[in-house]
């Protein structure tokens, strides 16, 4: 999809969840190319997860990465990849078949029987959710009592840099504050055990390899009601150029790593 037909990131708040599923689904085919800051995050959740695990869910999956380092690592456990985009979901199960299962859905209200998971690993995928509220007392109802919920999301301040090349500062990511997603954990009724945030900052070599990151992962950029023209991208990219630093163009992800846990 070329920048000149994107779609806006912030759509009217009734269709957005069928815009994030359409974006995912177009972007499945190169989303595991293009995911190398997702999964660089991704790995801080990793490093925590508990020994041992029997009925596990992936929450927003993608293309199953995760799902299947999951089934490697509890082989013995049941695990369930959840995602919104039925493309990705597609991508997933012919990359790793069905011992996984596939199962389309939103965090928002989660298709999953009560008490029903002992862990919930999420990298990057709740910042597209509305309702913070919503998703944390869906996770309350699927844990099981002692059951635990390892995440990573953004904060205000993600993609600030794309933000200021295209001169709107809701050009990219409307994500939750910190305070809000503490609220709604406390009131949900689950534990938070451990948080912590952090920036991530990753170079690119020039704007083209910038938005590819960006776009390629299901995120576009773009004015609502208008056409981008060259000149429009020209722009960009020159407004870009002065953030560069040695390394390259940075492109920054304000992140939170979350464990949660259901009260036994």
């Amino acid at each position: 999809m070329s920048l000149s037909t994107a779609q806006p990131l912030l759509p009217p708040e009734a269709d957005w969840p069928a815009k994030v599923a359409r974006a995912f689904s177009r972007a499945a085919s190169r989303y595991d190319t293009l995911a190398s800051a997702q999964r660089h995050i991704g790995e801080s959740l990793w490093r925590g997860l508990p020994g041992t695990a029997q009925h596990i869910l992936d929450l927003g999956c993608g293309t199953g990465y995760w799902s299947q380092r999951l089934a490697a690592r509890y082989p013995t456990a049941h695990v369930t990849g959840l995602d919104i985009a039925p493309g990705m979901l597609e991508h997933a199960r012919a990359r790793h078949g069905d011992t996984i299962t596939w199962q389309l859905g939103s965090a928002e209200s989660l298709p999953l029987p009560a008490e029903s998971l002992d862990l919930v690993f999420s990298n990057l995928a709740i910042q597209w959710c509305r309702d913070s509220l919503a998703v944390m007392e869906a996770l309350y109802r699927v844990l099981a009592p002692g059951g635990q919920a390892f995440i990573t999301t953004l904060l205000p301040g993600t993609l600030s840099e794309i933000a200021f090349a295209w001169q709107r500062p809701d050009a990219v990511l409307k994500t939750p504050a910190c305070c809000v997603l503490e609220a709604a954990i406390s009131k949900s009724g689950l534990l938070s055990l451990k948080q912590s945030t952090w920036v991530e900052t990753f170079f690119y070599p020039d704007f083209k390899a910038v938005m590819a990151s960006i776009k390629g992962v299901g995120a576009q950029v773009a004015r609502p009601n208008a056409t981008l023209t060259r000149a429009d991208l020209t722009a960009a990219a020159a407004r870009f150029e002065q953030l560069r630093e040695p390394r390259g163009l940075p492109v920054s992800y304000h992140c939170l790593s979350l464990q949660l846990e259901k009260p036994r």
